[in-house]
């Protein structure tokens, strides 16, 4: 018997053994499948190897002898949750714990990397299986590393696209405010000038970055008329060199932009995504609208760590959040592609990610258009439409499930209790019977 007999014997058994492996079935008493299309009851969703193989009416369908079943009762199945705008590396602004700079001036990035572990773990866990991280503030391309860390299985997470530094313009990102011969870290990377930038985006791409974040805007104001005004950043000279650079690498640019000369830098100069996007024009929504772009609101955040009324920057904060309300309405009644994004990190990550559905609803969306920006539509903004944010064949096998219909009250998915990520249980609280069809 010869060696390569006894190898090729080995391989075929490998192989057979591979092609036995037993699917696993799930049952649940209503999906939702992200596409926007009415609530389905009593269904099987069939899973091999990480994707889904088949959904059916589980009076219809008949599972492998062999299949591992998980019933999961009266829930409501879900596609697993994406956010299109989360920051791991950031922990909440809190003022008694000194703030956004204490993070970058007395926490190693050791140390800020262990927090983004468990802020990826609690991501996950509470049904956010993909995540769009832009930027690490002032944590370099830690990002990478935890991406790659849950690629390899060392750590539990949701799937993750890094925007790893940031760019922006010299007197356009904190840390600020210390004496000016004082050389201190900055939350972004600095550039001036077009060739700059461009050479900090390939930087970027070259070390690991899925899509390239800039800020075309900084500090906001009110002015005499109690008009929000903000400090543009980058030149359109210098932004049209990173999205040249950028678009070259089949990658993408989100831009942060609240409003004024700043956003429509940002709509101009070849931006994908609008991030926040306070205040927009009729004429602004409309080139959104025209020029095929994203807007990723994240408004919860807005609602938060008002300084008091009767301050400046009290009144600034009241309205960001007013002028936000009323751009987010035309822009949703306009047709803008809008993703489900929350600024996490900027809220802490103890906090219910799921709460800005909430503020979706509240301000004119329904909530099946809520759930499918957090779905298919934040799928398609990261190309991964048919992988992503979808309970459909072929797709990853993403999934979650809740007690109630979200359709009903957006609310109930603040309390997940179940969440699968590429076939492989994370979470199940539901009691849920798990066994054989034998």
């Amino acid at each position: 018997m010869s060696r390569a007999w006894v190898a090729a014997c080995g391989a075929l058994l490998a192989a057979a053994s591979w092609a036995a492996a037993p699917p696993t079935v799930i049952y649940a008493a209503h999906l939702i499948d992200g596409t926007g299309a009415a609530p389905r009851g009593a269904v099987a969703v069939e899973i091999q190897d990480g994707r889904i193989q088949a959904v059916a009416e589980r009076s219809h369908y008949v599972a492998s002898p062999t299949a591992h079943v998980i019933d999961l009762g009266a829930a409501t199945l879900l596609p697993g949750l994406i956010d299109t705008h989360t920051h791991l590396f950031l922990q909440g602004e809190v003022p008694e714990e000194g703030g956004y700079d204490v993070q970058l001036l007395k926490h190693p990035q050791s140390f800020r990397a262990a927090r983004a572990v468990v802020a990826a773990r609690r991501a996950l866990d509470q049904g956010f299986t993909t995540l769009r991280d832009l930027e690490t503030e002032g944590a370099g391309y830690g990002d990478v590393g935890i991406k790659e860390a849950i690629e390899a299985g060392y750590i539990d997470g949701p799937r993750l696209y890094v925007a790893t530094r940031s760019i922006s313009t010299t007197g356009g990102y904190p840390l600020e405010g210390y004496a000016p011969e004082v050389t201190l870290p900055k939350g972004a990377q600095l550039i001036d000038g077009p060739v700059a930038a461009r050479k900090a985006a390939r930087e970027q791409l070259d070390n690991g970055a899925d899509w390239i974040k800039v800020y075309m805007t900084h500090r906001s104001w009110l002015d005499k008329e109690g008009h929000l005004v903000t400090q543009p950043t980058l030149t359109l000279e210098e932004l049209r060199a990173i999205t040249d650079e950028t678009h070259g690498w089949g990658r993408k640019v989100a831009c942060h932009a609240y409003n004024g000369i700043g956003l429509q830098r940002a709509l101009d100069g070849g931006c994908d995504t609008i991030e926040h996007g306070l205040e927009m024009t009729d004429a602004q929504i409309a080139q959104m609208k025209r020029q095929d772009l994203w807007y990723v609101p994240t408004l919860a955040v807005y609602y938060r760590d008002w300084d008091p009324a009767g301050t400046p920057d009290g009144e600034r904060d009241r309205k960001r959040a007013s002028v936000h309300e009323v751009t987010f309405r035309k822009a949703l009644a306009a047709g803008v592609k809008i993703a489900f994004g929350t600024d996490m990190g900027g809220i802490p990550w103890n906090e219910p990610i799921a709460q800005e559905f909430t503020r979706e609803v509240s301000l004119g969306m329904t909530p099946m258009q809520a759930i499918q920006s957090a779905t298919t539509k934040a799928a398609d903004l990261l190309g991964q439409s048919g992988d992503l944010g979808i309970v459909a064949p072929g797709a990853l096998a993403d999934l979650v499930a809740v007690n109630g219909d979200p359709t009903q009250d957006v609310t109930v998915l603040e309390h997940v209790s179940f969440v699968m990520k590429g076939g492989k249980v994370h979470r199940n609280d539901l009691h849920a019977v798990v066994g054989s069809t034998r």
